[in-house]
């Protein structure tokens, strides 16, 4: 609940900044004619801050979650890598994200590909695999595959021992980038820049100026950046400013991706008739560039701190947030305290270590979960649940009889034995045994638990899906 309010007051937060700034460029506006043209403008760049966000900024996310998986992690894992299981996870998220996957294994000097295909990493001939191995980053960019361009972002791969098991990446056709820039560009009219630290320029909306195999185009290629002061060559810094590109005024604005150390040009065509009164408004839209792009980086930041500090309610398996066996004593020691008489109720869940492996882990985790969810919404709000063992849990009844602790624990029983089956396992039947147990003294936990585990031995005994009852006060 901490961070959901922290977030909350965050996005306010956030939200306050970006009324503030909508207000302070109105201000600073020259006349309503100017206004007018600024919120044209804008509505018009902020697709641009989209699409980098949907073209290169969503294939670095994906490949940065989809590198996590333990599924992944396992394939590359192996001695000796299968090699069709391999190919069929790639194609399978190729289906399903609409990218090119690739896996470039480190145990056998092997690169799978979406595609079905694959080919060994020799040093000398596979340059890119060698040369950011050794680097300390753990995610690249770069463009390769030269017979069908790609723009590629390469995840370095680690087991539970911090062993370098290989690359998992995602690409994207050149070509797809120019068909999106077009599109893009007769929609709003911007040209698309998007440039590394050393000026090569690695994607645009200008087909000629595309990577072609090894050769890529470079800022100082292109005549009106020759045609710039060399302070501003230097350090390639042209945001805000007007160049003459064929007999026509562009403005730049500039967007630093710093996740690739790559730098975005947007060059915006400035009709002659405007051109006297660009700088004022001009001035504006890209300031709100930057306040939205820098509210993104905030965001991202966020949900970075958010991620970690939301893990408990968000990602820890139900049964992981109840009290463990030491949070139980100590819940009981205060019950006791304030209440005259108290119940115990053991829960187990029948052949759970049959369904671990049966099923698998993940499903054993799952069966959890739905039994947790159950108990949760079927207790009264006076009982507190707890985890006694893996697959036992215990409810503490305050104010609560045997008998009537009883029936609470065969409603319980019958409710898990009709719980409808998990999502794909429509065999698997959940049932659950029950011991009941009751004090009225303020005896131990240890004594009143030894009672309760008493009557679940007895209803295991006894077939299991059952409630038995053992006092410890007569």
């Amino acid at each position: 609940m901490n961070a959901f309010r922290t977030l909350y007051r965050s996005i306010l937060l956030l939200f306050a900044v970006v009324v503030i700034a909508i207000v302070t460029l109105v201000h600073f506006s020259v006349s309503k004619v100017v206004a007018e043209q600024s919120r044209a403008q804008q509505q018009s760049l902020s697709p641009a801050v989209s699409l980098i966000v949907e073209q290169m900024l969503k294939p670095l996310h994906i490949s940065e979650a989809l590198g996590k998986s333990r599924e992944l992690v396992k394939l590359m894992n192996t001695p000796s890598p299968d090699e069709a299981a391999i190919l069929d996870t790639l194609a399978r998220l190729e289906d399903e994200f609409g990218m090119t996957f690739f896996i470039a294994s480190d145990k056998n000097r092997v690169q799978y590909n979406s595609d079905g295909t694959t080919f060994p990493l020799v040093k000398g001939e596979i340059n890119w695999y060698f040369k950011y191995k050794d680097q300390a980053a753990n995610a690249v960019a770069d463009i390769g595959k030269w017979e069908d361009a790609h723009f590629y972002i390469d995840i370095k791969i680690f087991n539970d021992s911090g062993e370098f098991l290989g690359f998992f990446g995602v690409g994207k056709s050149l070509n797809s980038f120019i068909t999106i820039f077009d599109s893009y560009k007769q929609t709003y009219g911007y040209d698309f820049l998007v440039v590394d630290d050393h000026g090569d320029i690695m994607l645009s909306s200008d087909p000629q100026l595309m990577a072609s195999y090894s050769e890529f185009s470079n800022l100082a290629d292109l005549d009106w950046f020759s045609a710039l002061p060399e302070d501003v060559r230097n350090n390639q810094a042209l945001n805000n400013k007007l160049v003459r590109i064929h007999d026509e005024d562009y403005l730049i604005a500039e967007v630093t991706l710093n996740q690739f150390n790559w730098t975005v040009y947007l060059l915006s065509p400035l009709d002659e008739r405007q051109t006297e009164i660009s700088q004022a408004f001009i001035f504006s839209v890209v300031t709100l560039l930057v306040v939205v792009f820098a509210l993104f980086l905030l965001i991202y930041n966020l949900l970075y701190y958010f991620r970690r500090d939301m893990q408990p309610d968000l990602v820890i398996r139900s049964a992981n947030r109840l009290p463990d066996k030491a949070g139980i004593e100590e819940i009981y020691k205060d019950t006791t305290a304030k209440n005259a008489s108290l119940s115990i109720i053991l829960v187990d869940i029948d052949n759970f270590s049959a369904i671990n492996d049966t099923y698998g882990r993940n499903t054993g985790d799952d069966v959890l979960d739905k039994i947790v969810s159950f108990l949760k919404d079927n207790m009264r709000e006076t009982d507190i649940l707890g985890r006694w063992s893996s697959e036992e849990f215990m409810i503490l009844s305050p104010q609560t009889g045997p008998h009537e602790a009883f029936e609470l624990a065969k409603n319980l029983r019958h409710g898990i034995a009709t719980l409808p089956p998990l999502p794909g396992h429509p065999e698997l039947q959940l049932t659950a045994s029950f011991g009941v147990s009751f004090t009225a003294s303020g005896r131990p936990l240890k004594e009143v638990s030894a009672h309760a585990e008493d009557a679940l031995y007895q209803a295991r005994r006894d077939g299991c899906n059952l409630v038995r009852m053992q006092l410890a006060d007569t």
